[in-house]
C-alpha cells in the first residue's frame, strides 16, 4: 500500500487531496502545525505529524518511508510582508525539497498555480512553456515563481519532482476566492473592472486533484503542467455564478480598468510607506486577477497524463448551492 505525506492537508486543495488519496487506497500523513491542523487531518482520515515548513527535521520524519510527497502548503494572498510571503513560498519549499530527499522519497509533487507566470500583462492561451514570473511585482507571483524553480532545479535521478498548475481553484471548502468575492459583493464594494467580459480558466478542487494525483502515478520527471475545467469562460458570467449559489447578486457596478490601475498603484505605495492597517482597497494581483484574460492551454496534460476534467462547471456550482442551503 502505498503512502503519501501532505504538506498544507489541513488547506483547501490538501484537504481534498487526502480524501483522494485515501479512496485510492494509500496511507497518508499530513504536516501539522497546530492542534487546529492536527485536527483538520485527522477528520479526513490522515495521520498528522507535527511541526511546520521551517522544521526540515520534523519534515524529514514525517516523509520517511513516503514513497510520494505532495507540497501543497503556500503562504497566500494578495498582500503582506515581503518576508512572509518568502518564508512561506520560497524557504518552506526549498525545506520540503530538503526533507523529502532526506527521507529517501523517491517523487516530489509540487502544487504550483498560474500567478506564477502574472506580471501585469494578460496570459492568452498560454501552455507550460510561458515564462515563469520571479521579478513579478505581486509578492505571492514572484514568491512562487522561485518555489517552481527551486522544485524543477531539484529534479534528478532517483529524486523526481513534478508540478501540478491550476488556475483560480474553487468549490465547496474554498477559503479564498469565494469568500473573499462575496464579502466585497455584501458590502457593496464588489465591481466589474473594464466590465468583466475578459476570458477566464478555473480549475474545480475536484480537477486539481486529479491533476495530483495523475502527476504523482503518471507525470514525466522534471515535467509541468496545467490543469483547468476545459474551456474558457466569461469571467463575469463564471462570478455571477459563483455568487449565486449564496444567494447574491454581484449588480451591475463597473470601474474602468485604467482607474482601477491607478487606484491599485497608489494604494500599494501609500501602504508601504504609512503605517497603515490591513491592506489596500485594491492591489495589483487584485486587479490582474479580475481584469485581465488568463486562458490555459491544457493539452500538454490531456497527452501526457491523460487528464480530463472529473467535475464539470455546472456539478460544482450546484454542489456550492447544496453546501449553502444546507448551512443557512
Amino acid at each position: 500500500m502505498p503512502t503519501a505525506y501532505v504538506t498544507g492537508g489541513s488547506g483547501f486543495i490538501g484537504g481534498a487531496l487526502i480524501e483522494r488519496l485515501l479512496a485510492e487506497g494509500w496511507t497518508v500523513r499530513a504536516l501539522a502545525r497546530s492542534d487546529r491542523a492536527a485536527q483538520a487531518v485527522s477528520s479526513r482520515g490522515a495521520e498528522p505529524v507535527w511541526g511546520d515548513l521551517d522544521d526540515v527535521e520534523a519534515m524529514t520524519e514525517g516523509a520517511r518511508g513516503a514513497d510520494v510527497v505532495f507540497h501543497a502548503a503556500a503562504h497566500l494572498g494578495e498582500w503582506g510582508a515581503r518576508s512572509e510571503f518568502e518564508r512561506g513560498n520560497v524557504r518552506g519549499t526549498r525545506n520540503a525539497l530538503a526533507a523529502a530527499r532526506a527521507a529517501g522519497v523517491g517523487r516530489f509533487v509540487h502544487v504550483g498555480t498560474e500567478a506564477a507566470l502574472l506580471d501585469g500583462e494578460p496570459l492568452v492561451g498560454v501552455d507550460e512553456r510561458a515564462p515563469l514570473q520571479p521579478d513579478s511585482k505581486a509578492h505571492y507571483s514572484a514568491t512562487k515563481a522561485q518555489a517552481e524553480m527551486a522544485v524543477l532545479a531539484a529534479n534528478a535521478d532517483g529524486f523526481e519532482t513534478v508540478v501540478v498548475r491550476p488556475r483560480l481553484v474553487w468549490g465547496v471548502g474554498d477559503t479564498t476566492i469565494l469568500p473573499g468575492v462575496r464579502a466585497a459583493a455584501e458590502k457593496g464594494r464588489w465591481a466589474w473592472i473594464g466590465g468583466g467580459g475578459h476570458r477566464t480558466s478555473t480549475t474545480h478542487v475536484d480537477n486539481v486533484v486529479e491533476g495530483l494525483w495523475l502527476a504523482a502515478t503518471k507525470g514525466a520527471p522534471g515535467g509541468v503542467y496545467f490543469v483547468t475545467d476545459g474551456e474558457p469562460l466569461v469571467f463575469r458570467d463564471f462570478i455571477t455564478r459563483l455568487l449565486a449559489t449564496q444567494g447574491i447578486d454581484p449588480g451591475a457596478k463597473q470601474l474602468p480598468r485604467g482607474l482601477a490601475g491607478a487606484v491599485a498603484a497608489t494604494g500599494e505605495t501609500l501602504w508601504r510607506v504609512l503605517p497603515m492597517r490591513g491592506q489596500p482597497p485594491l492591489t495589483r494581483l487584485a486587479l490582474w486577477l479580475a481584469s485581465q484574460e488568463c486562458t490555459i492551454d491544457i493539452s500538454h496534460a490531456r497527452a501526457e497524463l491523460g487528464y480530463a476534467p472529473v467535475t464539470t462547471i455546472d456539478e460544482g456550482m450546484e454542489e456550492l448551492r447544496r453546501a449553502h442551503l444546507g448551512g443557512i
